[in-house]
């Protein structure tokens, strides 16, 4: 599994505004104070995908359990932002009924922040969440290929690619791509396109072939 993350400005300013002020990085704007992070899985070859069904509401996580599931006005600009970089990327949007090649689920992981360590090519188990019975693959598990956690309190946007198209009989659905959108007012509206924005320029390789 690849990774990647945008560090902020400020990690790189901080040793030299160090020496001007006690305190540099509370000047910061909250934009700032954002970090995009995305992982992969290095084997997947997303330009086979052609179409994709997002979940119609955001899971909130809580200290490693889900707490419930909603859609204000901030959950519905997430996902219509979302299935709009998709869009623009040759994916189709499609009904879960449509058997999506793809299907997407968005967590927001409140007082959790997740951190990663790779645990190689298999890692049972995850800090997010997805819902085997709104996909259709009751009994299902799931897994991805690249990442272990830990965590501290915070607060992170979390967002699942899952291949739904291979699936089959093994039982296990695949987590096959990973972003996540850590820092101040991220749980904000005007903070959406920009933060889906990074994390899009991040996965060139998400592109359909269609």
């Amino acid at each position: 599994m690849k990774r990647y993350a945008i560090v902020p400005a400020w990690c790189m300013l901080v040793a030299v505004l160090a020496g001007c002020t006690k305190d540099p990085v509370s000047k910061l704007s909250e934009a700032d104070t954002r970090i995009y992070i995305t992982n992969h899985d290095s084997t997947t070859n997303f330009a086979a995908f052609k179409t994709f069904s997002i979940s119609d509401s955001v899971a909130i996580i809580s200290n490693g359990k889900l707490r419930e599931k909603t859609r204000d006005a901030y959950d519905s600009t997430m996902i219509e932002a979302i299935a709009t970089a998709l869009t623009q990327r040759g994916y189709t949007r499609v009904s879960k009924t449509q058997q999506p090649d793809m299907g997407i689920n968005v967590n927001n992981i409140v007082n959790t922040y997740t951190g990663y360590i790779d645990y190689g090519n298999y890692y049972d188990g995850y800090y997010g969440y997805w819902d085997p019975y709104y996909w259709g693959y009751p009994g299902y598990g799931y897994y991805g290929s690249y990442i272990g956690t830990y965590q501290v309190n915070e607060g992170v946007v979390s967002i699942d690619l899952f291949d739904l198209k291979d699936a089959g009989g093994t039982g296990k659905i695949k987590s096959v791509w990973n972003g996540v959108i850590r820092g101040e007012g991220i749980f904000n509206i005007p903070a959406i396109a920009p933060g889906i924005q990074a994390l899009f320029d991040q996965s060139p390789y998400l592109k359909s072939n269609q």
